[in-house]
């Protein structure tokens, strides 16, 4: 374990996926195909799945099942929680992502979350509860209202994002179960899959399933949210579906990925990063300018999709909101 390097962002490759140009080129070739040469040469395949498959090239995705949610999205969005900085393109947010089951590069997760599956997805609510839960992602977006919320996003990595989420308030999502007042922190779970998702299965020297926390106080507080959904769709499988946390006001690894489990407990939980590396994460983990990594700055951040930095704010900006969590 000592010998592990956890290397910045920024040490990571970020090669280029194909151009819009060469995608829609691809598209038109298909389509001509599809109209000319298949009508005559796929006379004699075996099933319409083989058919299927001819009609596509290498790297397109198959048609995938309709979601039985497919109608609660978009959600409507609550205006009161925006921001006044440009909106991270769709492309750069589900292309460039920190999801360490899957892999370490961040610009290679998407293109192994194939065989993960996320339907039907279970989770609990236990702990120190008068209500156990256990329910399915889409038992419960059928059970709470779901809003749009347009956040700022701070990793650890000095990098940014804005990002609309789609999802529930986590304060309604832990009432469900009635926690007992001597619940006074809450700890997620995530999932556990290795033959899905490869550096589960590969990178043993982690402490799978990840692992985090945060205090009821936090946990409840009205910035918190349980996300099921992203730029008005069902959340995508390399940002955490189907379910994941977002806390916007601490570094990117606070908000749990694919949870499946909300426990509330009496004593401060264990989290990943911070026993793995305890110098360099903490639990608190708050966005904080004038507290540097041990290895990088933190008082800019570069925007996801170029090279422009910006002066990082305490609390992410969302000091009106959460401050008072953190005053002596």
């Amino acid at each position: 374990m000592a010998n592990i390097i956890i290397r910045p962002g920024w040490y990571l490759p970020e090669r280029e996926a194909n151009s819009e140009q060469d995608y829609q080129n691809r598209r038109q070739f298909i389509k001509t195909l599809g109209l000319g040469a298949l009508g005559v040469g796929l006379i004699g395949c075996k099933s319409h799945e083989s058919q299927a498959r001819l009609e596509m090239m290498p790297g397109d995705d198959l048609p995938e099942e309709k979601s039985p949610n497919a109608d609660l999205y978009p959600a409507k969005r609550n205006d009161t929680y925006t921001v006044d900085r440009e909106m991270t393109s769709e492309k750069d947010a589900t292309t460039f992502n920190n999801f360490y089951e899957f892999s370490e590069q961040k610009d290679q997760v998407h293109k192994l979350v194939e065989k993960f599956e996320v339907r039907p997805w279970d989770f609990e609510i236990t702990g120190l509860v008068n209500k156990p839960q256990k329910l399915t992602v889409d038992e419960l977006v059928r059970k709470l209202p779901l809003e749009e919320r347009v956040y700022r996003f701070r990793c650890v990595e000095a990098w940014a994002m804005t990002i609309p989420w789609t999802g529930i308030p986590l304060a309604k999502i832990i009432a469900l179960a009635e926690p007992m007042s001597s619940a006074k922190y809450v700890r997620f779970l995530s999932f556990y899959q290795p033959a899905q998702a490869p550096n589960q299965k590969r990178s043993t020297w982690y402490n799978w399933p990840y692992y985090e926390g945060l205090s009821i106080e936090e946990a409840t507080n009205e910035l918190t949210m349980g996300v099921t959904g992203l730029f008005g769709k069902e959340l995508p499988k390399q940002n955490g579906a189907p379910l994941r946390i977002i806390v916007p006001w601490k570094y990117g690894y606070k908000s749990a990925k694919s949870i499946v489990k909300i426990e509330l407990v009496e004593e401060q939980p264990k989290t990943f990063w911070n026993d793995l590396a305890p110098k360099e994460y903490s639990f608190l983990s708050n966005v904080n300018p004038e507290v540097p990594h041990p290895r990088w700055s933190q008082a800019t951040e570069r925007l996801l999709g170029g090279e422009e930095r910006v002066e990082t704010k305490l609390y992410n900006g969302y000091g009106e909101y959460v401050a008072g969590l953190y005053s002596s």
